[in-house]
């Protein structure tokens, strides 16, 4: 999975006054979960847009003052109103323990019910994958290939490759569902077979 990094500062003073202090000044405060202790740090607001306002999954490296520390995304807090950033935890990564993460949906190949006017909808745009940090997946791919008109394509048919998914095995990935413009030419066309054919006259 591709990693992004995040230079920020530690901070112990962790009181209202100065995470209001923090914000005011353009910085977000943000906590590592997962280790010996909590480390607290603040790094500023713009670091964040390739992390968060992004459909791609990313690892993080936090580098405070040279101290490097291989985290992801565990949780984040937004203004109800603004909508701006808050609150960020990462959790530690561990190279020898699996983590779960949401990871995006990759669609690959030509569906054939498409193809004859099936629209195609995609149930699961993220799914929750289970592996060691140097086996998380940038994306799970869906092939639709195979699906034929009013198909679904279920987890159990995805690839994995060293990772679990977290999901039932009834969870539908996505469809093809029949489009109004095919399920209009299909009752026309029935209509046409069942009327009966004029005789000529004699």
């Amino acid at each position: 999975m591709k990693s992004i990094t995040i230079k920020g500062q530690e901070r112990e003073s962790v009181g209202k006054k100065a995470t209001k202090a923090l914000r005011d000044a353009g910085m977000i405060p943000c906590v590592i979960y997962g280790g010996d202790q909590p480390v607290h740090f603040a790094a500023e607001e713009k670091a964040f847009k390739g992390l968060v306002y992004t459909p791609n999954a990313h690892t993080v490296v936090v580098d405070l003052n040279g101290k490097t520390n291989n985290v992801i995304l565990q949780d984040i807090q937004f203004h109800p109103v603004s909508d701006k950033i808050l609150h960020i935890d990462f959790f530690q990564l561990n190279d020898n323990k699996e983590i779960i993460m949401e990871v995006p949906v990759k669609i690959t190949g030509t569906s054939p019910g498409v193809l004859l006017g099936g629209d195609l909808r995609l149930n699961q745009r993220r799914l929750k994958v289970k592996a060691l940090p140097k086996n998380l997946p940038d994306y799970v791919e869906a092939n639709i290939s195979e699906l034929q008109m009013g198909n679904k394509l279920y987890v159990t048919k995805l690839e994995t490759n060293n990772f679990k998914l977290m999901h039932p095995d009834n969870t539908v990935v996505c469809q093809v569902k029949i489009s109004r413009a095919a399920m209009k030419a299909a009752q026309e066309a029935a209509k046409a077979a069942k009327a009966p054919a004029k005789g000529k006259k004699k």
